[in-house]
């Protein structure tokens, strides 16, 4: 079964927090509109545009979501 997006960005979430990807992580952990349970590119990149202040920029989750589908790829 194919893991959501969030539970991807769950395992970046690091101690540290000494770059970007665990900052978003963290917050997204923190975000409890946060869409959990989706695969979809364009459900989660118009939530993140439309709702929330902590990802100061987009490429960030676009990094993130390629490195997602590598994963899932496997």
């Amino acid at each position: 079964m194919r893991k959501s997006f969030y539970q991807y960005l769950m395992a970046v979430k690091g101690p540290n927090h000494r770059d970007e990807a665990q900052v978003f992580a963290t917050n997204a952990s923190h975000d409890i509109q946060f869409p959990k349970q989706s695969t979809d590119y364009h459900e989660l990149s118009t939530y993140l545009e439309m709702n929330v202040d902590y990802l100061p920029s987009m490429d960030i989750f676009d990094r993130l979501w390629e490195s997602y589908l590598e994963d899932n790829s496997q």
